[in-house]
């Protein structure tokens, strides 16, 4: 395994061959055998930076706000300071209950420099607990970035500043195919397509049929990986993604296949929740293992990086309940000397909040999604274009988020009490 562990350390290696290992255990991984203590020393550490506010800075209220399809979360102090996040808005509208009556209040009257303590006790709230899952994560994540850009604006912060320090100002990206169904040949063309719009100097592209869904076009998995490399030549680094579309006997066939074509990295091979096959299909290659973006507990991402069966964690900023939790994997991973490529939503400011939480990550990966500009929401940053320049992304410096939404914009929305 040394190959695959010192690529994931190094974030280098684009193209380099890599050899097999033996075939698949015949046995169940054991769910007893990690050393945990470092995993469990980096859960322990605050995230906030909780020294930047010498006074209480007390929550007045938390609103979601609405307009044309748009959700914001508005968070106050008693002192009149203000932030939003701008919400998922493709799950808003199925999730916006639990936003309103189960996670929003439990903010008001709090601490925000607690915020460690509060992204633990909303879990309780109310038996929030039993939600566990996008359904409470993603309304949590939306209330807690509120706070960091409130937080942020009172210290003069970035919300990178307010969880870590600033390693990384310039964010390489990586363009992907996000459309199934379409040939190996169609795919390829896209691909480059958007790799020649931004330079990017990474891709990724899609296999399987998701889940158990059949794959369409039949057999373009096996075509397409071999196509890749010899498309996009040893100067590019090649990601692929499964979204857990097989069980570990097939993933283990289908990475071989993507070692013999010198592919980088193999996301998300079984579905999420089937652990003992995220084990045997990493015990079973030398191709680095992704999770993906669908993992929702801390515990399971604990399991997974302490027995190994994930070299690259990308928690959902959204989906996993924000930069506190998502900081506490990235630290565990970092034990381990794995790198860290946060998932990212593709509405709203999503591209946003991933560039602030990479550029105080210890463990960034070498590339990191762009998904192209959002034209949803009306906002200003007068520190960076927002463009990729050479495959590169700049970090806007300015305080909270980073930019200015449109307050004009900001103003057409609605409260939603429930």
């Amino acid at each position: 395994m040394h190959n695959r562990r010192n690529f994931i350390k190094t974030g280098l290696a684009a193209g380099a061959s890599t050899p097999f290992l033996p075939s698949v255990k015949a046995t169940s991984p054991t769910l007893t055998s990690a050393d945990y203590t470092e995993l469990d020393q980096a859960l322990a550490q605050p995230v906030l930076k909780r020294e930047f506010f010498p006074d209480p800075v007390m929550i007045e209220s938390c609103e979601l706000l609405n307009y044309n399809s748009n959700y914001m979360v508005r968070v106050r102090s008693t002192d009149g300071a203000e932030g939003y996040c701008v919400g998922h808005n493709l799950r808003m509208p199925h999730l916006y209950p639990i936003q309103t009556m189960l996670v929003n209040p439990y903010f008001v009257g709090k601490d925000a420099r607690d915020l460690d303590q509060l992204i633990e006790g909303v879990f309780m709230y109310k038996n929030n607990y039993k939600y566990q899952g996008y359904t409470l994560w993603i309304p949590v994540a939306t209330a807690e970035m509120a706070v960091l850009d409130l937080l942020g604006r009172i210290a003069q912060k970035s919300m990178g500043q307010l969880i870590g320090d600033i390693r990384n100002t310039e964010i390489a990206i990586y363009r992907a195919n996000n459309n199934r169904g379409k040939s190996a040949e169609e795919s390829i063309e896209r691909i480059k397509q958007l790799q020649a719009e931004t330079n990017a100097k990474a891709v990724k592209f899609k296999i399987g049929g998701r889940r158990s869904n059949p794959e369409q076009p039949t057999g373009r998995t096996e075509r397409l990986i071999p196509m890749m490399r010899e498309a996009f030549g040893d100067d590019t680094t090649i990601y692929a993604d499964c979204n857990g579309s097989y069980g570990a006997p097939e993933a283990i066939r289908i990475g071989k296949l993507l070692q013999e074509n010198r592919i980088d990295l193999f996301e998300q091979p079984v579905p999420t929740d089937w652990y003992e096959d995220w084990k045997l299909t990493a015990d079973a290659l030398d191709i680095p293992i992704a999770s993906g973006g669908g993992e929702v507990s801390l515990r399971n991402f604990r399991w997974l990086i302490g027995n190994e069966a994930v070299q690259m964690v990308q928690q959902d900023l959204f989906y996993f309940g924000g930069m506190i939790r998502c900081m506490k994997v990235a630290r565990m991973a970092a034990t381990k000397g794995y790198s860290c490529v946060p998932h990212i939503s593709g509405t709203g400011l999503g591209y946003i909040y991933m560039m602030q939480f990479v550029s105080a990550l210890p463990n960034a990966g070498p590339y990191h999604e762009f998904k192209g500009l959002s034209t949803d929401v009306p906002f200003e940053c007068k520190t960076s274009s927002l463009k990729p320049e050479n495959g590169v992304l700049h970090l806007p410096s300015g305080v909270g988020s980073g930019v200015e939404i449109d307050p004009e914009f900001i103003a057409k929305h609605k409260i939603i009490n429930a």
